[in-house]
């Protein structure tokens, strides 16, 4: 699908949605077609870059020992070696730490622990952490993580996406929506057939069809 006509689309989109009183997400729904998700080799996971990001910030957690200063100097939650140490049978905690935080960056040494204590939380959401190296560039790496989506095809056919949020332009949402299609399209099998159908919505909004 053209890049202009995936923007005329967000456009009625727009145009179409009654306002609401916060700022809705933008949604891409893709309902896959003529693919045998039991077979594991049809599977797979891979990652996307939105060239124009997700429109509002998300709160990352950095967990880290050898970073800590830095990490400190941004806008992140952190927790440290000894933080880390001290959650160790506390699930509780762990789960509030799970629910205010959207995304976890990990210093790779201390991933075996964290996924130890942390993981039985983490995992079940889809946040287990992206681990960096001791000497990342730290900010460098939050940027490009929280504008990074991953796409996990398993067993459930329909597929669903932040795209952008309400007050994105809507070439800057297009761009996003058609990054994920490629995407999608490059790890099918098949390819674009395997694509039955797309559609954007936003929260409280119905769903305008692309595909």
């Amino acid at each position: 699908m053209a890049k202009e006509d995936i923007v005329e689309k967000v456009e009625e989109l727009k145009e179409e949605s009654k306002e609401r009183n916060f700022l809705q997400t933008v949604d891409l729904v893709i309902n896959l077609g003529d693919i045998e998700l039991s077979d594991p080799e049809n599977r797979f996971s891979t990652e996307v870059v939105l060239p124009h990001g997700r429109g509002k910030e998300r709160q990352v957690c950095v967990i880290t020992d050898a970073k800590i200063t830095e990490a400190k100097n941004l806008d992140v939650n952190l927790i440290t070696k000894d933080d880390l140490e001290d959650l160790e049978g506390k699930k509780d905690e762990a789960k509030k730490i799970a629910e205010e935080n959207d995304y976890f960056l990990g210093e790779a040494p201390l991933m075996p622990k964290i996924g130890k204590i942390l993981g039985p939380v983490l995992g079940p959401r889809g946040k287990m952490p992206k681990a960096f190296p001791p000497d990342a560039d730290l900010e460098g790496m939050m940027k490009k993580s929280g504008d990074t989506l991953t796409i996990k095809i398993k067993e459930d056919p329909t597929l669903h996406f932040p795209v952008g949020t309400e007050d994105m332009e809507a070439e800057m949402i297009g761009g996003n929506v058609e990054a994920v299609i490629q995407e999608m399209e490059s790890n099918l099998p098949k390819g674009p057939q395997q694509i039955d159908s797309a559609y954007i919505k936003l929260t409280m909004s119905s769903p305008v069809r692309l595909i």
